[in-house]
Parts: C-alpha cells; sequence; structure tokens
C-alpha cells in the first residue's frame, strides 16, 4: 500500500493534488467523505477541502480495502472501526505499561538509596 513519502513537506493538500496521489477522481473523494467517519477533511475560508497527512493515508487505507481488497462500502468501514479499536487499545496498553516502569524506576532507586 503506498503511502505519502516522508519527502513531501507540506501540511495541507487540496482535493485535486489528493485525488492525483491516490489515482482517483475528487468526486469519488467526496462520496467517500459521505461514506467514511474517519475521512473528515477540515474546510478552509473558502470552503476548500483540506487535506492532511493523516486525511490522505485513510484515504489510502479506504481505496486498498475497496480496489486491492475488494471490500463492500460496509465491509471497509467495519474494518477501518475494528483497526481504529486495535489502534486505542494498543496506545492504552503501551501507557499502562510507561506507568508500571516508571513505578518500577522508582522502586529501584528507592532500593539502591537504602
Amino acid at each position: 500500500m503506498a503511502m505519502l513519502d516522508s519527502g513531501i513537506t507540506k501540511l495541507y493538500y487540496t482535493i485535486s493534488e489528493v485525488a492525483n496521489l491516490v489515482e482517483e477522481e475528487a468526486h469519488v473523494l467526496r462520496y467517500w467523505e459521505s461514506e467514511f467517519d474517519t475521512l473528515r477533511p477540515r474546510k478552509n475560508r473558502a470552503g476548500k477541502r483540506v487535506y492532511t497527512k493523516d486525511n490522505i493515508d485513510t484515504v489510502f487505507r479506504i481505496r486498498h480495502l475497496l480496489r486491492d481488497e475488494k471490500f463492500t462500502i460496509d465491509g471497509a468501514r467495519q474494518m477501518l472501526k475494528k483497526k481504529r479499536k486495535i489502534k486505542k487499545s494498543t496506545s492504552n496498553e503501551v501507557q499502562e505499561l510507561k506507568e508500571m516502569k516508571g513505578f518500577l524506576e522508582k522502586m529501584l532507586d528507592r532500593v539502591k538509596v537504602d
């Protein structure tokens, strides 16, 4: 799955730039916005969509699920939700491990001092 190159330094991209990156038409991206809650690019003062790197990564994921993996819209939506739940639970576990590490380091410091 091709993601953005790390060499690109723009903060925001227009819908036409994103459409060119993912090789889809702009109307397809607008349709995906209506179907996927995870894809919500902001709009600038002029009302034009501005995509961030996270938005573009989401577009690539959606495109991969629909075009390469042959998921339906509903199936792709479910896969994105499942991945989001896994990512959230993993980040919670990482936070708990960091807290535990901090506690153990404090205990070791106390043992060394005593």
